[in-house]
Protein backbone atom coordinates (compact mmCIF):
# COMPACT_ATOMS: atom_id res chain seq x y z
CA UNK A 1 0.00 0.00 0.00
CA UNK A 2 1.72 3.66 -1.11
CA UNK A 3 1.97 5.75 1.85
CA UNK A 4 3.45 9.59 1.66
CA UNK A 5 6.44 9.60 3.94
CA UNK A 6 7.75 7.10 6.37
CA UNK A 7 5.98 6.44 9.51
CA UNK A 8 8.27 6.42 12.78
CA UNK A 9 10.38 3.85 14.09
CA UNK A 10 7.67 2.93 17.11
CA UNK A 11 4.46 3.02 14.25
CA UNK A 12 6.31 1.00 12.25
CA UNK A 13 7.07 -2.13 15.15
CA UNK A 14 3.43 -1.48 15.67
CA UNK A 15 2.19 -2.17 12.51
CA UNK A 16 4.45 -5.28 12.13
CA UNK A 17 3.36 -6.44 15.25
CA UNK A 18 -0.23 -6.65 13.54
CA UNK A 19 -0.02 -7.11 9.69
CA UNK A 20 -3.14 -8.73 9.58
CA UNK A 21 -5.42 -5.73 10.12
CA UNK A 22 -4.13 -4.30 6.75
CA UNK A 23 -4.89 -7.64 4.95
CA UNK A 24 -8.12 -8.29 6.41
CA UNK A 25 -11.09 -9.10 4.30
CA UNK A 26 -13.11 -5.72 2.86
CA UNK A 27 -16.35 -6.81 5.08
CA UNK A 28 -14.12 -6.19 7.70
CA UNK A 29 -12.29 -3.50 7.50
CA UNK A 30 -12.61 -0.32 5.40
CA UNK A 31 -13.06 -0.08 1.58
CA UNK A 32 -9.52 -0.49 -0.70
CA UNK A 33 -9.31 3.24 -0.83
CA UNK A 34 -8.64 4.86 -4.50
CA UNK A 35 -7.08 7.64 -3.91
CA UNK A 36 -3.65 8.81 -2.39
CA UNK A 37 -5.43 10.31 0.67
CA UNK A 38 -7.66 7.29 0.94
CA UNK A 39 -4.41 5.40 1.43
CA UNK A 40 -3.15 7.60 3.80
CA UNK A 41 -6.30 7.33 5.88
CA UNK A 42 -6.24 3.60 5.11
CA UNK A 43 -2.67 3.65 6.80
CA UNK A 44 -3.82 5.50 9.93
CA UNK A 45 -6.12 3.66 10.33
CA UNK A 46 -4.48 0.36 10.16
CA UNK A 47 -1.56 2.12 12.53
CA UNK A 48 -4.38 3.04 15.27
CA UNK A 49 -5.59 -0.31 15.26
CA UNK A 50 -2.22 -1.57 15.80
CA UNK A 51 -1.14 1.12 18.37
CA UNK A 52 -3.87 0.64 20.35
CA UNK A 53 -3.73 -3.20 20.06
CA UNK A 54 -0.73 -3.20 21.33
CA UNK A 55 -1.14 -0.49 24.17
CA UNK A 56 -4.09 -2.48 25.07
CA UNK A 57 -1.88 -6.14 25.30
CA UNK A 58 0.56 -4.23 27.60
CA UNK A 59 -1.76 -3.08 30.18
CA UNK A 60 -3.41 -6.04 30.59
CA UNK A 61 -0.49 -8.08 30.46
CA UNK A 62 1.09 -6.06 33.84
CA UNK A 63 -3.02 -6.33 35.12
CA UNK A 64 -3.07 -10.12 34.91
CA UNK A 65 0.27 -10.61 35.75
CA UNK A 66 0.05 -8.53 38.97
CA UNK A 67 -3.25 -10.34 40.14
CA UNK A 68 -1.61 -13.99 39.22
CA UNK A 69 1.93 -13.25 41.42
CA UNK A 70 0.56 -11.41 44.13
CA UNK A 71 -2.86 -12.93 45.21
CA UNK A 72 -4.11 -13.96 48.94
CA UNK A 73 -3.74 -17.70 48.24
CA UNK A 74 0.08 -17.44 47.52
CA UNK A 75 0.58 -15.28 50.75
CA UNK A 76 1.13 -11.95 49.27
CA UNK A 77 0.51 -8.86 51.61
CA UNK A 78 -0.32 -5.43 50.17
CA UNK A 79 2.73 -2.78 50.14
CA UNK A 80 2.11 0.22 51.52
CA UNK A 81 3.43 2.61 49.73
CA UNK A 82 1.97 6.07 47.93
CA UNK A 83 4.35 7.33 44.85
CA UNK A 84 6.79 5.67 42.77
CA UNK A 85 8.16 8.82 40.93
CA UNK A 86 9.75 6.45 38.23
CA UNK A 87 6.37 5.04 37.26
CA UNK A 88 5.02 8.51 37.37
CA UNK A 89 7.07 9.83 35.47
CA UNK A 90 6.73 6.68 32.94
CA UNK A 91 2.92 6.32 32.25
CA UNK A 92 3.04 10.38 31.79
CA UNK A 93 6.14 10.97 29.60
CA UNK A 94 5.23 7.55 27.33
CA UNK A 95 1.78 8.35 26.58
CA UNK A 96 3.06 12.07 24.84
CA UNK A 97 5.79 10.75 22.90
CA UNK A 98 3.02 8.19 21.63
CA UNK A 99 0.38 11.46 20.99
CA UNK A 100 2.80 13.18 19.28
CA UNK A 101 4.41 10.44 17.09
CA UNK A 102 0.61 9.80 15.96
CA UNK A 103 0.00 13.85 15.83
CA UNK A 104 2.22 14.77 12.70
CA UNK A 105 0.92 12.10 10.20
CA UNK A 106 -2.68 12.72 10.99
CA UNK A 107 -2.30 16.65 10.91
CA UNK A 108 -1.00 15.96 7.16
CA UNK A 109 -3.56 13.74 5.95
CA UNK A 110 -6.42 16.02 7.69
CA UNK A 111 -4.84 19.05 5.76
CA UNK A 112 -4.61 17.47 2.86
CA UNK A 113 -8.57 16.52 2.59
CA UNK A 114 -9.04 20.61 3.49
CA UNK A 115 -6.96 21.31 0.08
CA UNK A 116 -9.51 22.19 -2.38
CA UNK A 117 -7.28 24.85 -4.35
CA UNK A 118 -7.36 24.60 -7.84
CA UNK A 119 -9.58 22.06 -8.92
CA UNK A 120 -9.75 20.76 -12.73
CA UNK A 121 -13.98 20.03 -11.84
CA UNK A 122 -16.28 22.19 -9.53
CA UNK A 123 -19.40 20.42 -8.78
CA UNK A 124 -22.23 20.81 -6.72
CA UNK A 125 -23.53 18.55 -4.64
CA UNK A 126 -27.06 18.80 -3.19
CA UNK A 127 -28.73 16.72 -0.70
CA UNK A 128 -32.71 16.57 -0.73
CA UNK A 129 -35.02 14.35 0.56
CA UNK A 130 -34.02 11.42 -0.67
CA UNK A 131 -31.84 11.95 -3.28
CA UNK A 132 -28.90 13.99 -4.71
CA UNK A 133 -28.72 16.90 -7.26
CA UNK A 134 -25.57 17.22 -9.22
CA UNK A 135 -24.33 20.38 -11.30
CA UNK A 136 -21.19 20.59 -13.04
CA UNK A 137 -20.26 24.26 -12.46
CA UNK A 138 -16.05 24.37 -13.69
CA UNK A 139 -14.09 21.98 -16.12
CA UNK A 140 -15.10 19.91 -19.07
CA UNK A 141 -18.69 19.03 -18.71
CA UNK A 142 -19.44 22.50 -17.29
CA UNK A 143 -23.85 23.26 -17.70
CA UNK A 144 -24.51 19.32 -16.81
CA UNK A 145 -27.06 19.02 -14.21
CA UNK A 146 -29.21 16.39 -13.29
CA UNK A 147 -31.02 14.51 -10.06
CA UNK A 148 -29.95 10.84 -9.39
CA UNK A 149 -32.21 8.39 -7.59
CA UNK A 150 -31.78 5.11 -6.15
CA UNK A 151 -32.76 2.49 -8.91
CA UNK A 152 -33.02 -0.68 -6.83
CA UNK A 153 -36.35 -2.05 -7.72
CA UNK A 154 -39.37 -1.93 -5.37
CA UNK A 155 -39.79 -5.23 -5.40
CA UNK A 156 -36.35 -6.20 -4.09
CA UNK A 157 -36.42 -3.32 -1.37
CA UNK A 158 -40.69 -5.38 -0.37
CA UNK A 159 -39.17 -8.72 -0.16
CA UNK A 160 -40.66 -9.78 -3.33
CA UNK A 161 -37.49 -10.59 -5.51
CA UNK A 162 -33.92 -11.60 -4.03
CA UNK A 163 -31.46 -8.54 -3.64
CA UNK A 164 -29.29 -7.75 -6.12
CA UNK A 165 -25.62 -7.39 -5.92
CA UNK A 166 -25.76 -3.43 -5.24
CA UNK A 167 -29.40 -3.59 -3.46
CA UNK A 168 -29.69 0.23 -1.76
CA UNK A 169 -26.37 1.47 -3.34
CA UNK A 170 -27.45 1.91 -7.05
CA UNK A 171 -28.70 4.96 -8.98
CA UNK A 172 -30.36 5.81 -12.35
CA UNK A 173 -28.00 8.87 -12.91
CA UNK A 174 -24.54 8.49 -10.94
CA UNK A 175 -22.29 11.10 -10.99
CA UNK A 176 -18.60 10.89 -13.69
CA UNK A 177 -15.70 12.12 -13.49
CA UNK A 178 -12.24 11.18 -15.27
CA UNK A 179 -9.46 9.34 -13.86
CA UNK A 180 -6.20 11.65 -12.69
CA UNK A 181 -8.44 15.13 -12.26
CA UNK A 182 -9.42 16.94 -9.03
CA UNK A 183 -12.52 17.35 -7.98
CA UNK A 184 -13.84 19.66 -6.02
CA UNK A 185 -17.16 18.67 -4.63
CA UNK A 186 -19.52 21.71 -3.11
CA UNK A 187 -21.95 20.68 -0.78
CA UNK A 188 -25.46 21.83 0.57
CA UNK A 189 -29.03 21.01 0.99
CA UNK A 190 -32.49 21.61 0.50
CA UNK A 191 -34.38 20.72 3.07
CA UNK A 192 -32.31 19.21 5.84
CA UNK A 193 -28.52 18.03 6.85
CA UNK A 194 -26.73 15.15 4.81
CA UNK A 195 -23.84 13.93 4.08
CA UNK A 196 -21.86 12.79 0.85
CA UNK A 197 -19.89 10.16 1.84
CA UNK A 198 -17.89 8.01 -0.67
CA UNK A 199 -15.37 5.67 1.73
CA UNK A 200 -12.91 4.42 -1.29
CA UNK A 201 -12.33 8.55 -2.23
CA UNK A 202 -11.79 9.35 1.29
CA UNK A 203 -14.57 11.67 1.23
CA UNK A 204 -17.34 12.49 3.67
CA UNK A 205 -18.73 16.45 4.27
CA UNK A 206 -21.57 17.38 5.49
CA UNK A 207 -24.55 18.86 3.53
CA UNK A 208 -26.14 21.77 5.07
CA UNK A 209 -28.88 24.16 4.18
CA UNK A 210 -28.07 27.50 3.86
CA UNK A 211 -24.54 26.81 3.33
CA UNK A 212 -21.85 25.47 0.85
CA UNK A 213 -18.79 23.64 2.44
CA UNK A 214 -16.56 21.56 0.43
CA UNK A 215 -14.43 18.56 0.24
CA UNK A 216 -12.26 17.04 -3.00
CA UNK A 217 -11.00 14.13 -4.42
CA UNK A 218 -8.54 13.09 -7.13
CA UNK A 219 -9.69 8.97 -8.38
CA UNK A 220 -6.07 7.42 -9.06
CA UNK A 221 -7.82 4.42 -10.99
CA UNK A 222 -11.07 3.92 -12.76
CA UNK A 223 -14.06 2.19 -11.28
CA UNK A 224 -17.60 2.51 -9.43
CA UNK A 225 -17.10 3.38 -6.00
CA UNK A 226 -20.18 3.71 -4.10
CA UNK A 227 -21.74 5.32 -1.24
CA UNK A 228 -24.41 6.61 1.11
CA UNK A 229 -25.67 10.09 2.84
CA UNK A 230 -24.09 9.66 6.50
CA UNK A 231 -26.05 11.65 8.30
CA UNK A 232 -29.54 10.56 9.32
CA UNK A 233 -32.07 12.46 7.34
CA UNK A 234 -35.54 11.65 7.67
CA UNK A 235 -37.65 8.05 6.54
CA UNK A 236 -35.82 7.25 3.47
CA UNK A 237 -32.01 8.00 5.02
CA UNK A 238 -31.08 4.52 4.40
CA UNK A 239 -32.32 4.82 0.46
CA UNK A 240 -29.93 8.12 -0.51
CA UNK A 241 -26.94 6.21 -2.27
CA UNK A 242 -24.03 7.80 -4.00
CA UNK A 243 -22.46 6.32 -7.05
CA UNK A 244 -18.97 7.72 -8.94
CA UNK A 245 -18.25 6.56 -12.29
CA UNK A 246 -14.45 7.31 -12.95
CA UNK A 247 -13.64 6.91 -16.16
CA UNK A 248 -10.98 7.56 -18.66
CA UNK A 249 -10.44 10.81 -20.35
CA UNK A 250 -11.37 9.64 -23.73
CA UNK A 251 -14.23 8.14 -22.11
CA UNK A 252 -15.38 11.22 -19.67
CA UNK A 253 -15.15 13.14 -22.98
CA UNK A 254 -17.74 10.75 -25.11
CA UNK A 255 -19.72 11.07 -21.89
CA UNK A 256 -19.97 14.85 -21.74
CA UNK A 257 -21.03 14.91 -25.33
CA UNK A 258 -23.54 12.57 -24.79
CA UNK A 259 -24.97 14.43 -21.26
CA UNK A 260 -24.78 17.84 -23.95
CA UNK A 261 -26.89 16.16 -26.08
CA UNK A 262 -29.32 14.65 -24.33
CA UNK A 263 -29.76 18.16 -22.27
CA UNK A 264 -30.66 19.57 -25.96
CA UNK A 265 -32.90 17.17 -26.45
CA UNK A 266 -34.50 16.78 -23.26
CA UNK A 267 -34.94 20.52 -22.63
CA UNK A 268 -38.60 21.96 -22.03
CA UNK A 269 -39.95 25.27 -23.19
CA UNK A 270 -41.62 26.63 -20.54
CA UNK A 271 -43.55 29.04 -22.57
CA UNK A 272 -45.56 26.08 -24.21
CA UNK A 273 -48.48 25.21 -24.01
CA UNK A 274 -48.82 21.83 -23.05
CA UNK A 275 -52.19 19.66 -23.73
CA UNK A 276 -53.44 17.24 -21.38
CA UNK A 277 -51.91 14.05 -22.91
CA UNK A 278 -48.39 15.42 -22.97
CA UNK A 279 -48.68 16.61 -19.61
CA UNK A 280 -49.85 12.94 -18.54
CA UNK A 281 -46.90 11.29 -20.14
CA UNK A 282 -44.07 13.14 -18.66
CA UNK A 283 -46.08 13.44 -15.30
CA UNK A 284 -45.81 9.81 -14.84
CA UNK A 285 -42.08 9.83 -15.26
CA UNK A 286 -41.26 12.82 -12.79
CA UNK A 287 -43.78 11.09 -10.50
CA UNK A 288 -41.98 7.63 -10.67
CA UNK A 289 -38.85 9.31 -9.99
CA UNK A 290 -39.52 12.17 -7.55
CA UNK A 291 -42.74 10.86 -5.11
CA UNK A 292 -43.67 7.11 -5.89
CA UNK A 293 -40.78 6.06 -3.37
CA UNK A 294 -43.49 7.59 -0.70
CA UNK A 295 -46.73 7.82 -1.70
CA UNK A 296 -46.15 4.54 -3.70
CA UNK A 297 -46.59 3.95 -7.80
CA UNK A 298 -50.12 3.16 -6.92
CA UNK A 299 -50.93 6.36 -5.17
CA UNK A 300 -52.23 4.81 -2.41
CA UNK A 301 -50.05 6.37 -0.34
CA UNK A 302 -48.25 4.82 3.48
CA UNK A 303 -50.27 6.51 5.83
CA UNK A 304 -49.90 8.00 8.42
CA UNK A 305 -46.59 10.13 7.17
CA UNK A 306 -47.44 9.86 3.15
CA UNK A 307 -51.40 9.96 3.03
CA UNK A 308 -53.08 8.51 -0.11
CA UNK A 309 -53.07 10.76 -3.45
CA UNK A 310 -56.43 8.90 -4.89
CA UNK A 311 -59.08 10.70 -3.67
CA UNK A 312 -56.86 13.09 -2.13
CA UNK A 313 -58.78 16.90 -0.83
CA UNK A 314 -55.50 18.40 -1.86
CA UNK A 315 -55.20 16.75 -5.06
CA UNK A 316 -58.76 17.09 -5.94
CA UNK A 317 -59.03 20.67 -4.56
CA UNK A 318 -58.40 24.14 -5.87
CA UNK A 319 -55.13 23.68 -8.07
CA UNK A 320 -52.87 26.42 -6.06
CA UNK A 321 -52.89 24.76 -3.13
CA UNK A 322 -51.22 21.99 -4.49
CA UNK A 323 -49.13 23.78 -6.57
CA UNK A 324 -47.95 25.49 -3.41
CA UNK A 325 -47.49 22.57 -1.20
CA UNK A 326 -45.57 20.96 -4.50
CA UNK A 327 -42.98 24.37 -4.15
CA UNK A 328 -43.01 24.59 -0.61
CA UNK A 329 -43.55 21.28 1.19
CA UNK A 330 -45.54 21.36 4.47
CA UNK A 331 -43.70 22.29 7.83
CA UNK A 332 -44.10 19.82 10.52
CA UNK A 333 -44.57 16.92 7.79
CA UNK A 334 -42.85 14.16 6.14
CA UNK A 335 -43.55 16.11 2.63
CA UNK A 336 -40.81 17.84 1.02
CA UNK A 337 -40.46 21.33 -0.96
CA UNK A 338 -39.61 20.44 -4.69
CA UNK A 339 -38.95 23.83 -6.34
CA UNK A 340 -35.74 22.08 -7.20
CA UNK A 341 -38.15 20.32 -10.37
CA UNK A 342 -38.61 22.67 -13.23
CA UNK A 343 -41.36 24.81 -14.25
CA UNK A 344 -42.38 21.97 -16.57
CA UNK A 345 -42.02 19.14 -13.93
CA UNK A 346 -43.73 20.54 -11.40
CA UNK A 347 -46.77 21.04 -14.19
CA UNK A 348 -46.65 17.72 -15.48
CA UNK A 349 -46.22 16.18 -12.04
CA UNK A 350 -49.65 17.87 -10.56
CA UNK A 351 -51.36 16.96 -13.44
CA UNK A 352 -50.69 13.94 -13.12
CA UNK A 353 -51.69 13.23 -9.43
CA UNK A 354 -54.92 14.77 -10.37
CA UNK A 355 -55.71 12.68 -13.39
CA UNK A 356 -54.65 9.46 -11.93
CA UNK A 357 -55.29 6.69 -9.34
CA UNK A 358 -58.78 7.51 -10.06
CA UNK A 359 -58.42 11.14 -10.58
CA UNK A 360 -60.09 12.73 -12.44
CA UNK A 361 -60.15 16.54 -12.97
CA UNK A 362 -59.27 17.12 -16.28
CA UNK A 363 -57.32 20.15 -15.36
CA UNK A 364 -54.06 20.43 -17.33
CA UNK A 365 -51.71 22.59 -15.13
CA UNK A 366 -49.12 25.03 -17.43
CA UNK A 367 -45.85 25.93 -16.43
CA UNK A 368 -46.49 29.42 -16.65
CA UNK A 369 -48.51 28.78 -13.30
CA UNK A 370 -45.82 27.16 -11.84
CA UNK A 371 -43.90 29.83 -12.66
CA UNK A 372 -45.92 32.60 -11.63
CA UNK A 373 -46.34 30.93 -8.13
CA UNK A 374 -42.58 31.24 -7.63
CA UNK A 375 -42.80 34.64 -7.32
Amino acid sequence: MAQTGKPLPLLAAALALGPGVAQAAYKFNMQEPATALGEQVYFLHNMMTAVCGVIFVAVFAVMFYSVFVHRKSLGAKAANFHENMLVEVLWTVVPVFILLAIAWPVTKTVLGMRDTSNPDITIKATGYQWKWGYDYLKGEGEGIHFVSNLSTPQDQIHGKAEKGEHYLLEVDNPLVVPVGKKIRILTTAADVIHAWFVPALAVKQDAVPGFIRDTHFRADKEGVFRGQCAELCGKDHGFMPIEVHVLSAEKYAAWVGEQKKKMAALADDPNKTWNLGELKKRGEQVYASNCAACHQPTGKGNPPAFPALAGSKVVLGPKQAQIETELNGRPGTAMAAFKHLSDVELAAVITYTRNAFGNATGEAIQPSEIKAARK
